[in-house]
């Protein structure tokens, strides 16, 4: 092969991005271990069985289709773990390079088969990021192994179309983007604020203003920069790296900032890498198949990469989709639309035979999502509370949450200890409640002289019920409206 085919200068990157994504997928697997059973599983919210009874293998292959227990989704969230483990550890770095492959090809089939029946609880962008990430992984080879530059250049694109969509979409959405007032609410109606986000919110208007135009530049100036030679490239991996890094300490994304910030790794060289990293750098061998390969798996992202190139430049442009079931090569994109008012909905229980309106309504409390307005909002990310961002959504409107929401209810009437472990706090640990219903409330942070008077970061005001008091069927109740 050519010269330019390797990139001797690039052995730091491939190491920061197989470890960064062996680390993101050990999270992504403990998540599944932790939440895919009550969510998801025989007796979840949305049941697997029901989903592949429907849906083809083609559609939405996954190991499942062939059998599915909670029992064996345990086994492949533990198989999961452990290759990742492995991958951390950098066990593979000393293997034979179908070895390497072969461990990242399991890690991203095990996790395509549970994105692929993950349904409403899986539909999230950072998704088909890391299988997209995770199947290019398999090609970079073991660290002794000669770089192979195509697979690099290949995760640059990716990084690209993760920047450069998220830039577009938002140009092409919300007028506050336009006119850099979207941060001025963006702090308090993100889905899941941090313990810092409260400050975030009351910094200067000019500094919001400044925030927004770095936001422009890096998704939209920055991205085009990585195709340029050194040290232009490192300089848009730099300024990609910093945002990843503000986005990190200002809310809960998942590990959406965490694989994108890897995903940086590709545009910066060992000269650049190794003042933070100083790792002495090992001989690397050429493997003429492994180059075969790398080859035609380059063609076939190229072909793939069609109609998500396409999806930039489209006015209907979409985001977070995938355009093959594999989720091999995806469009992304986030926050095309900024929300000005934060909505809540608060589940609340009762024991009382009959409701009145003195009946006292004990609230459930969520592990991530705002509730209690004196409670600090909390860091989770990297590891993602998928219930609390589907509650965020059901907040906005229904019809993001009629298939899984009245389930949900009926678990926590029934106290299902599976489902109760998603929670922070059950106030009927005793027994049952003998009701349940939802209020909407309107969520906002408190202002600096409300925090010192009140200890509390949120003021709410309530809006009405989002869902009218529900009793477990066939329970006798006699209903009076709160409102009345």
């Amino acid at each position: 092969m050519p010269d330019w085919f390797h990139a001797p200068d690039f052995w730091i990157a491939r190491l920061v991005l197989q470890r960064g994504l062996g680390l993101a997928y050990l999270i992504a697997f403990l998540v599944a271990l932790e939440q895919f059973r009550p969510l998801l599983g025989e007796r979840g919210l949305l049941p697997v069985p029901r989903f592949i009874a429907r849906v083809r293998f083609r559609d939405a292959p996954s190991l499942f289709h062939f059998r599915y227990s909670d029992r064996l989704l345990v086994v492949v969230a533990l198989a999961g773990i452990l290759v990742s483990l492995t991958i951390v550890l950098g066990l593979p770095d000393a293997w034979p390079v179908p070895l390497t492959m072969a461990a990242w090809l399991v890690l991203w089939a095990l996790y395509l088969s549970i994105v692929n029946v993950g349904q409403t609880f899986y539909a999230f962008g950072w998704e088909s990021l890391l299988l997209e990430a995770g199947f290019l992984a398999a090609f970079l080879g073991p660290a002794w192994s000669a770089v192979p530059a195509p697979i690099l250049w290949l995760f640059r694109w990716l990084l690209f179309r993760v920047e450069f969509g998220a830039g577009l979409i938002k140009m092409r959405g919300d007028p506050c983007w336009r006119d850099l007032t979207c941060l001025h609410y963006h702090h308090e109606t993100q889905p899941m604020p941090n313990p810092l986000s409260w400050y975030f919110h009351h910094l200067p208007g000019p500094l919001h203003r400044l925030e927004v135009l770095g936001s422009h530049f890096v998704q939209l100036v920055a991205p085009l920069l990585l195709f340029f030679p050194q040290p232009i490239a490192s300089f848009a991996g730099l300024v990609i790296v910093i945002t990843q890094a503000w986005l990190m300490l200002s809310g809960n994304f998942s590990w959406l900032n965490v694989v994108t910030l890897v995903l940086a790794a590709s545009a910066f060289d060992d000269a650049a890498l190794a003042r933070v990293l100083p790792l002495e750098r090992a001989g690397t061998t050429v493997v003429a198949w492994h180059d075969g390969l790398v080859i035609a798996v380059t063609a076939l992202v190229v072909v793939l990469s069609y109609r998500p190139a396409r999806n930039l430049f489209s006015r209907e442009q979409i985001m977070n989709a995938s355009f093959d079931p594999l989720h091999l090569v995806n469009t992304y994109g986030a926050f095309g639309s900024i929300t000005r008012e934060r909505y809540e909905i608060v589940l609340e229980g009762t024991h009382d035979e009959r409701l009145t309106p003195d009946t006292e309504w004990r609230e459930y409390e969520f592990r991530g999502k705002p509730t209690d307005p004196k409670r600090r909002p909390s860091q989770w990310a990297p590891y993602h509370l998928r219930l609390d961002w589907l509650m965020w959504f059901a907040a906005l409107s229904p019809r993001y949450a009629p298939r899984w929401f009245p389930p949900f209810v009926e678990k926590l009437l029934e106290n299902d200890p599976a489902t109760l472990r998603l929670l922070r706090h059950n106030p009927f640990a005793d027994r049952p409640p003998r009701a349940i219903r939802a209020v909407l409330y309107r969520y906002r942070f408190t202002t600096w002289k409300e925090r010192r008077d009140t200890g509390a970061w949120w003021t709410r005001t309530r809006l009405g019920e989002y869902l009218p008091p529900m009793a477990l069927s066939g329970e006798d109740q006699d209903w009076v409206s709160d409102d009345s």
